[in-house]
């Protein structure tokens, strides 16, 4: 195998590839990028063996077609630091490869490209096209819900839907909830997954031209997105989201609008003197007033009211400020709306004017 290759061309898809691979991988083929050269194309492949990522570049010079695989942050490293607009050398001399740059040359060792892993898929069975924009916006305003490591593992995730036009995301820890829904125009499919959390947060970054599509195919174990040069793969995760029905369709109380700025500042004052380990903070709400408090066990306090509209019976509410921030921070417009469920069980958070983006929090004893 040998090719030449301009800097500029091969760093970005080597750090989007670089961004899957575990340093502490336990089989070492799996720290390796795959390269093949064939058809005036080199692509890239690295895999984790739950998420795939596979970039195709056009060259010019190839003058040995071959395959091999090589250290993926080792490449990327040389790669990056060398001067912009460089012109790199790969050619492969038995099991190791020469990278040469101008006076600079480098020798890494190289793994068989048959050793590499198979990503096991079946064929998709759903297909349909969704901006790129509009999909990044949705997985960024849900995927901060998404659970750590949770013994649900439906919870490290996000639910995807497909309803025809209607695209539908939801995330949840179990303490919260986060919704987003999108027209993205008639596809006259019906089908529902859940998209691992890794793969959501590796998809958000990949997507990064609003203006560009973005297709998406299913299969009964994995998720494929095709965008620009890129073929993304994921499996998915093998469970059902719970129901959320019951919570959402119940009595809830009158409104509060406040100004969303203004909560959010508040919010972020009276944390710092609440309590490190459960950041609990108390609203106590009545007409025309919204009042935020806290205080921690060496006894110091905060406070601080807030006008607002609203003109219902005296509410009181402790939650998570962390858990009321990122809502608030990911409401777009001017107002919030915050509309607490007459047993004070959950409370329903939103922009005024916005339905696409929704948030449930599940109030705390503090």
């Amino acid at each position: 195998m040998k090719f030449s290759v301009n800097r500029e061309q091969i760093v970005g898809p080597l750090q989007q590839i670089a961004r899957i691979i575990d340093k502490r991988q336990a089989c070492t083929i799996l720290s390796n990028v795959l390269l093949q050269c064939r058809d005036s194309k080199l692509v890239i492949t690295a895999t984790d063996l739950e998420v795939k990522i596979v970039i195709q570049l056009n060259l010019n010079d190839i003058r040995v077609e071959g395959n091999i695989t090589l250290d993926a942050r080792k490449v990327l490293d040389i790669c990056r630091l060398l001067p912009t607009g460089s012109d790199i050398h790969f050619d492969l001399e038995g099991d190791k490869i020469n990278l040469s740059s101008g006076s600079c040359t480098y020798i890494l060792n190289t793994l068989p490209a048959d050793d590499f892993p198979e990503f096991n898929h079946t064929e998709a069975d759903t297909c349909f096209i969704v901006n790129a924009g509009k999909l990044k916006g949705g997985l960024d305003k849900t995927a901060f819900c998404m659970a750590i490591n949770s013994e649900r593992n439906y919870l490290n995730g996000i639910e995807m839907t497909i309803n025809d036009s209607m695209l539908k995301l939801v995330a949840s820890d179990g303490n919260r909830l986060a919704v987003y829904k999108e027209d993205i125009g008639s596809t006259g499919l019906n089908a529902k997954i859940i998209v691992p959390k890794k793969a959501v947060q590796e998809l958000s970054c990949l997507l990064d031209g609003l203006e560009e599509d973005v297709e998406i195919r299913v299969s009964r174990n994995t998720l494929e997105a095709l965008y620009k040069n890129v073929v993304f793969s994921s499996k998915l995760v093998a469970d059902k989201f719970p129901n959320f029905d019951r919570i959402v369709n119940q009595l809830f109380l009158k409104p509060i609008i406040v100004d969303r700025g203004l909560l959010k500042d508040s919010i972020k004052r009276v944390e710092v003197l609440s309590n490190e380990k459960y950041k609990g903070v108390s609203f106590d709400i009545k007409s025309a007033s919204l009042k935020i408090s806290t205080d921690n066990p060496e006894h110091d306090e905060a406070e601080e009211d807030l006008v607002v509209d609203y003109h219902g019976d005296p509410i009181s509410i402790a939650f998570n400020a962390k858990y009321m921030l990122d809502a608030v921070n990911n409401i777009d417009g001017k107002d919030v709306k915050m509309t607490v469920a007459e047993n004070t069980s959950v409370c329903f958070i939103e922009g005024q004017s916005d339905s696409l983006f929704w948030y449930l929090v599940m109030p705390m004893r503090i």
